[in-house]
């Protein structure tokens, strides 16, 4: 399993993540080439550092270190108030920043290989022992989790992130939509996750896609007490006949993508462990509707 650069976790079900700036190829990204022409332009303007620039445009630091690294390019305010700071630019900060935007997602490049498989695969199954899977989060829930996170600079951003993440559950409006099985620990159902009204209507809407025939919820309740499944969330994508699919594990550090056979095959028969120990789905779905009136009312 390939090691990956720095992160803070939890793409999957939660966060999102910093790709280093040496990654990126200013001659092939768009976000890489307005990012060295903004630091270029900074220098060059008497502005040594990107706090000082940061405070002159009256944003946060980590607005100008995310352009000029490529890893989020500005947004049309930035790209504006940059614009009229360092007039001598040489290029079209607005122009090139919406190009950016449209050739890159919320997501760093690494986890791009999980999204690949995950809009291909015939079959998802998904483990979470701390968070609701993202592909059940609503935007709500998702919105708390990002901004708790601290990782968005701006309003226009963090709906930028949770606006990624629900377009991750398009899928599930396909013609041919994957099988979704999706296991999860009873405490998260407990979590409180942006306030009770969030919480009421996550698990409601949690309920209401266990009523879609290619969807299966399954709660492990917490009297199980200790099991495998504490040692981390994970997804498996199937792809068929004849391929054994693809893992993302999540870490401490950062998630990690796999096709390694003997991986997916130790993790499918890790969920499978899972599934024995959880609750059928009707009494999943019972329970989570109990929790939602007599916790979350």
């Amino acid at each position: 399993m390939a090691a990956r650069s720095l992160t803070p976790p939890r793409l999957m079900g939660t966060g999102v993540v910093r790709t280093m700036t040496s990654e990126r190829d200013p001659d092939r990204d768009p976000a890489a080439f307005l990012g060295a022409a903004i630091c270029r332009a900074r220098v060059a303007a008497g502005f040594e550092t990107q706090d000082q620039l940061a405070r002159k445009l009256g944003f946060e630091r980590s607005v100008v270190a995310k352009a000029e690294s490529g890893e989020r390019p500005p947004s049309p305010a930035v790209a504006s108030a940059l614009e009229a700071l360092l007039p001598d630019l040489g290029v079209s900060i607005s122009q090139l920043s919406m190009l950016a935007r449209k050739a890159t997602t919320s997501y760093p490049r690494w986890f791009a290989d999980w999204l690949t498989a995950e809009r291909q695969a015939v079959s998802l199954r998904s483990w979470e022992p701390l968070l609701l899977p993202g592909l059940l989060q609503t935007p709500e829930y998702a919105r708390a989790l990002f901004r708790a996170w601290q990782m968005a600079g701006s309003n226009e951003e963090l709906e930028e992130l949770v606006t990624a993440r629900m377009a991750r559950q398009a899928i599930f409006d396909r013609a041919d939509p994957p099988k979704f099985w999706a296991v999860i620990d009873e405490t998260v159902l407990y979590r409180c996750i942006g306030g009770p009204a969030v919480m009421r209507d996550q698990l409601a809407h949690l309920a209401e896609m266990t009523e879609r025939p290619r969807i299966a919820i399954q709660v492990i309740p917490a009297d199980a007490g200790a099991h495998i499944g504490l040692l981390g969330a994970f997804a498996i994508a199937g792809m068929g006949d004849n391929n054994p699919g693809t893992v993302y594990l999540e870490t401490p550090d950062e998630g990690q993508t796999t096709k390694n056979p003997a991986a997916v095959a130790k993790v499918t028969t890790t969920f499978d462990t899972l599934r024995s120990e959880a609750l059928p789905r009707r009494a999943s779905r019972d329970l989570v509707m109990k929790v939602a009136e007599e916790r979350w009312h």
